[in-house]
């Protein structure tokens, strides 16, 4: 009698794995349990066995990877990874469709090829001639950049092998297959697998390793979340496919930090990249607005430049609302609440609006100040010199002003954008060393920068 094959039901959003199948899986997701074959298992029941290049050493022998990195000759991007690409390390980069992720690593894959050696461009998703044509637009044509369109994972390994290549580039995880798995491309076994021996093949051969991946009509990662947990970067593009400028983040990264952000702009010869994005990000600041003010907000090393635009609008039926595009709703409503009951105004039957223009979402509690001025000024309907005056500053729930870490580059920052103004906490100015034409006006409190913003001395 033959044997009956081993099956397990696994959700294909979270990865959880069932004996029986269910409507509805512990994630909430329903209808995501797929049934696959276990036939794979018997692969890890295997004894090890010991090779020389898993054998255990010394910490004090083992060669550090923190100053072995290739330079994509990407500043952005080179910024975003931690200063370069590590050998062996494996990168995962993410974003919507046509955001620009091929576009990308295909230049930094022409650079590299350039400079370094052979660079192995694995595609499933398109043919070697479409390769080539979007290489001929970005002048990525290389000798050294070998282009093949597979999605059979051993077959990649072997032309890794053969070639001995210092970069791979894989695009995508979910086009891969490993034919010991029943189940189909991009479902989880076949990405949680794919993904396992693209890994392997990076720590042993000491060859870094891009990996492209899709999104979620949400925006997450699509696949199950081990994949973030077994690769060492995680990079996410963003941006809107209508307009010119796209930003991408690190979410994980363990060889550097991950609050650093890289900003391009898409042409007709590839992502260039923008060394000034204050500059940008304000290009269409207009003086004298009602509801909009300049904040300064810190990424990573780098301090930006951004306006936030506020409309205050009387609520016409049920309750009032409250909507925030880049700044945490949570945080709009505390200083909505500080508004009403430090400066009397009623916002009850007000709907308020708040958004940061650029698509950025700024980190900290810099730009409380200036979204309080943007929500006052187009309640009362009062114009703010915007393209001369800056607001910096956290606010408190008893309407003080705090201060807020690296102010000092912030104000630098603004000086060198030819800023005449910008008002802060009055405890911050004693600390300043500021050598820029601009004049610091300090505050005590929420009421005292709207006396100094609006009210005529």
């Amino acid at each position: 009698m033959a044997k009956k094959e081993k099956t397990i039901f696994v959700c294909q959003d979270c990865g959880y794995e069932s004996p029986k199948w269910m409507g509805q899986c512990i994630c909430g997701s329903w209808n995501t349990m797929v049934e696959e074959k276990l036939s794979s298992v018997d692969a890890y029941k295997k004894s090890p066995t010991i090779t020389n290049s898993t054998k255990p050493l010394p910490i004090k022998e083992i060669k550090s990877g923190a100053y072995d990195r290739f330079d994509t000759h990407i500043n952005e991007l080179n910024r975003v990874l931690g200063g370069g690409l590590v050998k062996g390390s494996l990168t995962l980069i993410s974003g919507e469709p046509g955001i620009g992720k091929s576009t990308l690593i295909l230049q930094a894959s022409g650079t590299i090829a350039k400079q370094y050696g052979t660079v192995l461009y694995v595609s499933g998703e398109e043919s070697e001639e479409q390769i080539k044509m979007r290489a001929e637009r970005l002048n990525a044509i290389e000798d050294q950049l070998m282009i093949v369109s597979e999605t059979n994972v051993d077959v990649i390994k072997g032309y890794i092998d053969a070639l001995d290549p210092i970069l791979v580039i894989i695009d995508s995880i979910q086009t891969l297959f490993k034919p010991d798995l029943s189940s189909a491309p991009g479902s989880v076994s076949q990405v949680r697998e794919c993904t396992n021996h693209i890994m392997h093949t990076a720590k042993t051969k000491d060859i870094p390793i891009f990996i492209v991946a899709h999104v979620t009509k949400t925006g997450e990662l699509a696949g199950p979340r081990i994949l973030e947990h077994l690769v060492d970067t995680v990079l996410h593009f963003t941006g809107e496919r209508t307009q010119e400028f796209r930003v991408i983040r690190a979410l994980k990264n363990r060889f550097g930090t991950t609050s650093e952000i890289g900003v391009f702009e898409m042409r007709e010869e590839g992502l260039v990249e923008v060394s000034n994005p204050s500059e940008i990000f304000l290009e269409g600041l207009t003086p004298d607005t009602e509801g909009a003010i300049v904040i300064s907000s810190m990424e990573g090393t780098r301090p930006l430049l951004l306006e936030i635009q506020a409309l205050v609008a009387p609520t016409n039926l049920g309750f009032a609302r409250r909507a925030a595009i880049g700044i945490d709703l949570n945080r709009l409503n505390l200083i909505l609440a500080v508004l009403e009951k430090k400066i009397g105004i009623p916002l009850m039957n007000q709907d308020v609006y708040v958004n940061v223009v650029g698509g950025l979402k700024p980190e900290g509690t810099s730009s409380d100040l200036g979204v309080a001025l943007a929500i006052y000024s187009s309640m009362r309907g009062l114009p703010i010199k915007t393209t001369t005056t800056i607001a910096l500053g956290e606010i408190g729930l008893t309407g003080e002003l705090r201060p807020v870490s690296n102010i000092e580059r912030m104000i630098k920052e603004a000086g060198k954008m030819g800023f005449k103004k910008c008002i802060l906490p009055k405890q911050c100015i004693k600390k300043l060393k500021i050598n820029e034409p601009i004049g610091l006006i300090g505050a005590n409190s929420l009421k005292d920068a709207i006396d100094c913003m609006f009210v005529e001395n």
